[in-house]
């Protein structure tokens, strides 16, 4: 396995970056905009595909890298369902798995330090973003924190795992790189508490300053996600009114770019095939099946995803592979079943 630590000096952040090979797909958590060119540096070093950037929570320190990341390497982009962002390409909850080649996280949603916040466990180790510090906790008190909420993530799910699990978290300002769960039960001063109102009452009387870049990077981190009308092809991006009224036809071939888990749990459009957006560019180019079937006389491709972010780079992708009569569902199968469309399993 590939694993890299990323420090990011200005705010105290830890990026990380993981592969289950050199050559393979790599996912990167937690990335800090000033840093993206370090990151695509060492991809590039490394041999690795961009497949997934994943955010903990909407950071108040500094700016993401998520929406540059995925500009520039069209990786898809992964937050907690709770997120008040206005697009990402995938939004997990509590027990869902991110994967790539090699590489399986499982999401423990652990709101406290913002609503939203989530952890992710990976074989002997746990990224907890801001919820687990090292001999810390994050702040509560804004971003509709809760310290009772945060004691529950505590206690309830990051403790209850294994003593020897390595605990990699979202900050450090001391230096320390990595502890373990059963370190933090024992030596945090902050876990030294006999019950939430203990911890309520310990989090609630810190009187903290606000991140100075609070004001930028919220507000830059709730508008993350990629256009998804083209004005130049103003036909390729298609509404659910638009799709609705055209589907049926033979020609007119739905494609579902999501993965196979988000199809069981949220349901598909019926007719449609499946492409899942990893594979999109084998399947397009030269010979693929999703090729053979656009080229046929009159046929289109219409892609469709969660929320229509992965659909928009797949018109992207499919015209850079000289692949025209393509278009996309803005809003994707969120838009779909706001507008009283139909699902089917899968």
């Amino acid at each position: 396995m590939l694993f890299r630590q990323l420090y990011h000096l200005g705010s105290g952040s830890y990026t990380y970056l993981i592969a289950a090979r050199a050559g393979g797909e790599a996912l990167i958590i937690d990335p800090v905009h000033e840093q993206v060119e370090r990151y695509l540096t060492l991809l590039g070093e490394l041999g690795l595909t961009l497949a997934k950037v994943v955010d903990t929570h909407v950071h108040a320190d500094h700016v993401s890298g998520m929406g540059a990341l995925r500009d520039r390497t069209k990786c898809v982009t992964v937050m907690g369902a709770e997120a008040p962002v206005d697009v990402v390409s995938m939004r997990v909850r509590d027990g869902d798995a991110i994967e790539i080649e090699g590489v399986r996280l499982r999401a423990l949603h652990t709101p406290g330090h913002t609503i939203e916040s989530y952890s992710f466990v990976m074989n002997d180790r746990v990224f907890t973003g801001d919820t687990l510090l090292i001999r810390g906790t994050g702040r509560t008190d804004f971003q509709n924190g809760d310290p009772a909420a945060q004691y529950d993530s505590l206690f309830g799910k990051l403790l209850t795992l294994p003593d020897e699990t390595l605990v990699y978290p979202g900050h450090d300002y001391k230096g320390d790189t990595v502890s373990t769960i059963g370190e933090e039960r024992r030596f945090n001063p902050r876990l030294q508490v006999a019950s939430a109102d203990e911890y309520a009452a310990l989090m609630n009387a810190l009187d903290l300053a606000d991140p100075k870049m609070m004001d930028v990077a919220v507000p830059a981190n709730l508008s993350v996600g990629r256009g998804q009308r083209d004005e130049a092809h103003p036909e390729c991006a298609l509404t659910a009114s638009d799709v609705m009224r055209a589907r049926g036809g033979p020609e007119f071939i739905l494609v579902d770019l999501r993965e196979e888990a988000e199809r069981a749990r949220d349901g598909v459009i019926p007719g449609s095939v499946h492409a899942p957006y990893g594979q999109l560019a084998g399947m397009v180019g030269p010979g693929g099946a999703l090729r053979a079937l656009a080229e046929r006389p009159g046929h289109r491709l219409v892609y469709y995803c969660a929320f229509g972010e992965r659909s928009a780079m797949a018109v992207d992708l499919s015209r850079e592979g000289g692949l025209g009569n393509v278009c996309h569902l803005i809003g994707g199968v969120a838009a779909w079943r706001e507008a009283g469309g139909s699902l089917g399993e899968r």
